[in-house]
Parts: structure tokens; C-alpha cells; sequence
């Protein structure tokens, strides 16, 4: 049993909606999302088209940061979730510098949306139903609790709608998928083969549950821009390769693969 996710980036139309529920199913507070959503355009004015990357925790088979955790905050259980132990966190950050994909948020306190106006009904709920210790690190955690509870009730994780994370539920164009990686019958299995589907970085070792499956080749000869972003997600462009990269078709095997355009040039001379 190993839990994973499938982004179909043909279908993605970068409408925020995963990361605004993401936001509310776990009551996290201001500038703070688990999910994030970078946006990139290319070509010239005015034939220009906008690609939507959304990124989130990759759940990694061979998480760095489970590694780089001194005190056992960061865990991953059988089924393949990463997640962190705040009791346990002391807020070192060994885990974000760790992460290939730059996607955990260290959290300091919690602040009003409204500052000096006091704390708002859904933000009283928000301490109560899910109070965060101050100075840890979070991230997304495939909504397991949502996942357990489910199973609880015999329901099955990405074929049941309460078993299931809510950025997949919520998402209008069924963008997302989410399933039993090591079951070949499995939806999101099937995707990855049927679709060629990738992971990010796979150089890096890490094995990531998340795949994409792409929309077109990025073009090497175009420069990407993206929007800005807060906390982490505002780190650096090379999170998607999206600076002068692609998805490539490996000579060798006939695989896609993710690489830079310099990889590109040696194989094409």
C-alpha cells in the first residue's frame, strides 16, 4: 500500500480552487497554503498561453527530510504518508532545507486575518479543531486524517469522496487523482502507465507519489516567467525545471523524463 497522486496538467486550468480548499480543510491561517499553484506563460504577445503547475508535499517513497529530522518529527507511515509530529518539532528547519521540492512552511504563530479586530468565528473554530504549536514546521499531509477516518467507515481513498484528500474532491476539472500506487488496477496506476506520467526531480532519488502528466513540451528556448508566491513557493524556479527545460523523450527506453536544456543540446549533436 502506497498512497500517490496524479495531476493531469492537460485538464489543470489554474483556478486556485485546490489550494483554497486545502486552505480551509485545514484551517490554516493568513499567507500560509500547503498547496500551491505556480503560473508560467510563454510565447509573444499576442499568441501567449498560460501553463498552471499546481505543487504540493510529494509524499516520497525515499523522503530527504525524514532523514534530516533530528528529533522524529517528520514520520512516514506504511501506507506511504509523510507527515510531521508537532509535539516533536522543534522548529530547526533541517527538513525544509532538505526538501528538493521546497514546499514545507515553518510557522511561527497564528495571527488574525483582521489584525487589533480580534479573532473571527472560523478562526476560534481553526484553534479549537486544529491548534498548531508555534515555531514548527507544516505541510500538506494527504488529508489522513480525512483518509483514516474513511477507511474506518469501509470507504476506499481515492474512489471514495470522504476517504479522499480534498484538494482531489474539490478540483472542477478533475484534474486530480488519487489511489493505491502499488495496486496496478488502481486509477491513478493505470494513469502513470497508460499516460507516460512523471515525477519531479526523479534525479534526486527520493521516489515522489505525485505524478503529472504534461500538457505539451516546455519549449528550451523560452524563459518562464513565474508569479510570486509567499513563504517558500517564492524560492526559486527550478522546483518544475521550467527555465530553459523539458520533458524530454529518453532515447534510451522511450520514458519522458525531466531535463535541462544542456541534456538536450549533448543528446541532439
Amino acid at each position: 500500500m502506497r498512497y500517490g497522486m496524479v495531476i493531469n496538467l492537460h485538464k489543470c486550468v489554474g483556478c486556485y480552487s485546490c489550494v483554497i480548499k486545502c486552505k480551509q480543510e485545514h484551517f490554516l491561517p493568513p499567507d500560509m497554503t500547503w498547496g500551491k499553484l505556480m503560473i508560467a506563460e510563454t510565447g509573444t504577445y499576442p499568441d501567449v498561453i498560460k501553463h498552471a503547475y499546481p505543487v504540493l508535499c510529494n509524499h516520497c517513497q525515499e523522503p530527504a527530510c525524514l532523514e534530516s529530522c533530528p528529533t522524529g518529527a517528520t514520520q512516514q507511515r506504511e501506507d506511504g504518508i509523510v507527515w510531521i509530529d508537532q509535539e516533536k518539532c522543534t522548529g530547526c528547519k533541517n527538513c525544509v532545507d532538505a526538501c528538493p521540492y521546497q514546499i514545507r512552511t515553518f510557522f511561527s504563530d497564528r495571527r488574525d486575518y483582521f489584525h487589533n479586530q480580534g479573532s473571527t468565528e472560523y478562526e476560534k473554530l481553526a484553534e479549537k479543531l486544529y491548534p498548531l504549536k508555534n515555531d514548527i514546521v507544516i505541510k500538506c499531509d494527504f488529508c489522513m486524517d480525512r483518509i483514516d477516518e474513511g477507511i474506518k467507515k469501509g470507504l476506499k481513498p481515492g474512489v471514495d469522496r470522504d476517504a479522499t484528500p480534498a484538494c482531489v474532491n474539490i478540483c472542477p476539472a478533475k484534474a486530480r487523482y488519487f489511489g493505491d500506487l502499488d495496486d496496478p488496477e488502481s486509477e491513478v496506476s493505470k494513469l502513470i502507465k497508460e499516460k507516460d506520467a512523471v515525477q519531479l526531480h526523479p534525479g534526486f532519488g527520493t521516489e515522489p507519489s505525485v505524478y503529472y502528466i504534461y500538457s505539451d513540451v516546455m519549449p528550451e528556448d523560452r524563459l518562464i516567467s513565474l508569479t510570486s508566491y509567499p513563504g517558500s513557493a517564492k524560492y526559486s524556479m527550478s522546483l518544475f525545471l521550467m527555465t530553459a527545460k523539458q520533458v524530454h523523450q529518453d532515447e534510451n527506453n522511450g520514458s519522458p523524463e525531466l531535463v535541462d536544456s544542456e541534456t538536450v543540446e549533448a543528446k541532439e549533436s
